[in-house]
């Protein structure tokens, strides 16, 4: 059985109440009854409001109180209306105190609420990808910019398909619930089209549709499809996404980029063409880095760009999960914390041979 403890600053908060009354009663019975510092005991309930619940706030109150009634009689201040004051002090302050531990009580309980909500809505949106899909073993890493964040504007989806295992990973303009609604919109149409579209192109366009009757304004969604079967190929299709990286056997780094560069998604209107897919050779043993522009263009405090094509020995590990944490990790240390932009990977790693046995990446 396992007991959850309270990390050292909350521990330190709540001895918080307790440790101001003591102080203000040594240091009051030292001076005597001629420095009045009887009204500064109500700083231990108030500190209580603060950081505990009201039952805390109330039995600290009660301590508070006592504690006054004990000083002033020590000093002999209950001769004066001053050791009244003093009480009528301690208790409206543990009466505000007790009121503002309820109303946090509440805020605490309905964000845990939201938050519960959010991990839902993550788990919906953004599904875990399956471990393994046709020729490809799948991980996947998601950093939010934000502290706490569930879901933003990055997504990803593999989906195995009759026609070969789909993939995408894309980057939506903006921020907040509106890039979440858009990344919905992106992901719905994907997950129906990658199972009807026998091409790679089809797909796109099937998604552009998609995205272009939801989005309004200049707003736009970069994304990279990819497609991958047993004839040791990727197609791509690139629209106006950042490249992906391809690790070869040998721990080299290639960035295939499309012939032609076209608009991202949602942008169809303003006339221009649209991408076409473009194969790359991918063999056993090769993994191919689908990211977001959070990670390419992550900065130190230098302001210097994450070298994603020199960490590639980070990929070396056989578990694709560790190697894709190790390369997180090592992401979240380049930036000195959560990177300024969200950034979302996807490993795929090149497994099977023709006579269907796995090969280890880099072998």
């Amino acid at each position: 059985m396992t007991h959850k403890t309270s990390p050292p600053g909350q521990r330190v908060l709540a001895w918080t109440p307790i440790a101001v009354m003591a102080v203000i009663a040594v240091v009051d019975v030292m001076a005597g009854p001629m420095i009045g510092l009887l009204p500064l005991v109500s700083l231990g309930p108030a500190f209580a409001g603060l950081v505990g619940g009201w039952r805390r706030t109330a039995v600290i109150g009660v301590l508070a109180l006592l504690l006054c009634v004990g000083l002033g009689l020590y000093n002999g201040l209950f001769v004066k209306p001053r050791g009244y004051t003093a009480m009528a002090s301690v208790a409206g302050v543990t009466g505000v105190g007790i009121a503002a531990a309820v109303a946090r009580s509440r805020r605490e309980a309905e964000l845990a609420g939201v938050r519960s909500i959010a991990e839902v809505a993550q788990r919906v949106l953004l599904r875990p990808v399956p471990l393994t899909a046709g020729p490809v073993q799948a991980a996947v890493s998601y950093t939010s910019a934000v502290a706490e964040a569930r879901i933003g504007g990055d997504l990803y989806e593999v989906v195995a398909s009759p026609h070969g295992v789909r993939v995408i990973v894309g980057d939506v303009q903006g921020k907040g619930l509106d890039a979440v609604e858009t990344a919905a919109v992106v992901l719905g149409a994907f997950r129906e089209a990658a199972h009807d579209e026998p091409d790679l192109l089809g797909l796109g366009r099937r998604v552009e549709r998609s995205v272009s009757r939801e989005l309004e304004g200049e707003r736009f969604v970069t994304a990279i499809l990819a497609e991958i079967r047993d004839d040791q190929e990727v197609v791509l299709l690139n629209y106006g996404h950042p490249p992906p990286m391809l690790v070869r056997r040998d721990g080299t780094a290639d960035f295939p980029e499309p012939p032609s560069y076209a608009l991202p998604l949602g942008l169809s209107a303003h006339g221009a063409d649209g991408p076409e897919p473009f194969r790359v050779p991918f063999a056993p043993g090769e993994q191919l880095l689908l990211h977001t522009d959070g990670v390419t263009e992550a900065r130190d405090r230098d302001g210097r760009f994450y070298p994603l094509g020199e960490r590639t020995h980070l990929l070396k590990e056989p578990d694709a999960h560790r190697a894709l944490e190790a390369l997180r990790e090592d992401l979240v240390q380049h930036t000195g914390g959560p990177p300024g932009d969200d950034a979302a990977m996807l490993l795929l790693r090149y497994h099977r041979h023709h006579d269907g046995t796995d090969a280890p990446p880099g072998a």
